[in-house]
């Protein structure tokens, strides 16, 4: 597989140098195309599907989950594609100008990465979301999906593919690595004649091997620990259905809740009910103490282990904090820097809050299932950085270029 490996890098890098010079009109023109296709060939890629969900029959739901494509997943898969053709262009926008003491007019533009390799599980998802933005933005992407999407990820690739063919542009734009092997992941982590950046994501797992073994520049996405902390001012109905949504409504995904603070002046009165409507919902609860204590025998003691997990499941620990400045440090402490929620009635403590949490999105009386790059109307996104280089949170179009400065003279030497 080197070699095919090696020949896929020389032909991404080829595609990129083509990309790089491409109208905004003709992009969006094959992202509408694309968007299209993917609706046309509904049936196939459903049925490419199905053989990957009956290899997967084993696996745990929450896996089965975010493999499984639906008539109704691959419309909002076409419909993030034609939301991206809408966007604006980042290629060639201007960051700054201005001229230097020699006369030299010096302008710092927006260009894009390259080639972007990304590595992910099974999330057919992705494969459409990262093609998009990549072709958008002028970069050519290698992507390696995980055995158990396999045959998913070539058909969504075969389908965008022939669309590049169709409209004459580089069909190496988009390519998908059909053998799904850890080595080959490996020979992608250390492809650095080729790759531009590295992209993983997944489980916390697949990202610090990734993060560990790759030699290309790696953006780092995150693993999903996140908290809502109820204040004690909070509005009670506000509260349960931020964290029913943020915790039931797709358990499996890295926005969703995984553990819940709560202010031990209203614990007593607030926890016993919300208990009732989690258990209710499926979740199992999981607490300290004090939370035990409170709510019986039905809550599983929660260990140390607990309060750094995410558990990509319909599990919920529980902990009763004496104040928002612990709440504030557990959160620091336990979260992965990506979604973390307050909900108050109190506007000097969510301040607070949105200042001292470090993660890439802090919110206000909302559920952590906004942190999406649809959500927040990039169309789709790339993955959300948890790191503080270059890029954080859910990244769009812009996150996927750098810049050059172009330095115009009329014949100025160095003195």
């Amino acid at each position: 597989m080197t070699a095919e490996l090696e020949q896929i890098g020389k032909q991404a890098q080829a595609a990129a140098f083509k990309l790089g010079q491409l109208a905004t009109t003709a992009k969006n023109q094959v992202l509408q195309a694309m968007a299209q296709a993917l609706r046309t060939e509904q049936t196939a890629i459903l049925t490419a599907n199905q053989q990957d969900l009956l290899a997967a029959d084993n696996l745990p739901q929450k896996f089965i989950d975010r493999l499984r494509l639906t008539s109704e997943r691959i419309e909002q898969m076409a419909q993030g594609m034609e939301q991206v053709a809408t966007l604006p262009d980042p290629v060639g926008t201007v960051e700054r100008g201005w001229v230097n003491h020699a006369g030299l007019r010096i302008v710092q533009q927006h260009v894009p990465l390259g080639v972007v390799g990304i590595i992910y599980e099974a999330r057919p998802n992705v494969t459409v979301d990262a093609a998009a933005l990549c072709f958008k933005s002028g970069n050519a992407v290698i992507l390696r999906g995980g055995k158990e999407a396999l045959q998913t990820n070539l058909k969504l690739g075969a389908v965008m593919r022939q669309v590049l063919v169709d409209f004459k542009q580089p069909v190496n734009a988009i390519q998908v690595i059909s053998d799904p092997s850890h080595e080959t992941a490996k020979r992608l982590m250390q492809l650095t004649k080729y790759l531009d950046v590295l992209i993983p994501r997944g489980s916390a797992r697949l990202i610090q091997a990734v993060v560990k073994q790759a030699t290309v520049p790696v953006i780092e996405t995150g693993a999903g620990n996140c908290h809502v902390y109820v204040d004690e001012s909070a509005d009670f109905a506000m509260a349960e259905n931020i964290i029913l949504n943020a915790k039931c409504q797709r358990p499996s995904v890295c926005n969703s809740m995984e553990k819940l603070l709560v202010h031990e002046k209203i614990a007593a009165a607030f926890l016993p009910g919300l208990a009732n409507k989690l258990r209710a919902a499926g979740v199992e609860l999981r607490g300290d103490e004090k939370v035990q204590q409170l709510l019986g025998s039905t809550i599983i003691p929660a260990t140390a282990a607990d309060w750094d997990t995410e558990y990509n499941d319909l599990i919920l620990a529980i902990k009763i904090v004496p104040s928002l400045a612990a709440a504030i440090s557990h959160i620091n402490q336990h979260g992965t820097k990506h979604s973390e929620t307050i909900v108050t009635q109190n506007y000097e403590n969510s301040e607070h809050f949105l200042t001292a949490v470090d993660a890439a999105a802090v919110y206000v009386n909302a559920s952590t299932r906004f942190t999406d790059g649809f959500e927040y109307g990039f169309g789709a996104e790339i993955g959300i950085s948890t790191q503080k280089l270059h890029a954080r949170g859910p990244m769009g179009l812009p996150e996927l270029t750098t810049t050059k400065y172009l330095v115009r003279g009329n014949g100025q030497i160095r003195k």
